[in-house]
């Protein structure tokens, strides 16, 4: 992957996970179970690490 496509990726993974959190805190305040969405944070969170350390290789 390039450094424009790691940082594309980026910056889409920090939008969803944006939307998701502003998702969850709506779920919470009516108290939904939000098991589901903390997750996706979770997975999110692990896939903005992989691409920040292989945006940290490329420079």
């Amino acid at each position: 992957m390039t450094k424009k496509e790691i940082e594309a990726e980026i910056a889409e993974l920090k939008s969803d996970y944006i939307r998701i959190q502003g998702d969850l805190e709506k779920a919470t305040s009516f108290g939904v179970n939000t098991s589901k969405g903390e997750k996706q944070l979770i997975q999110i969170e692990k896939q903005l690490a992989e691409f920040n350390r292989k945006l940290e290789e490329i420079n």
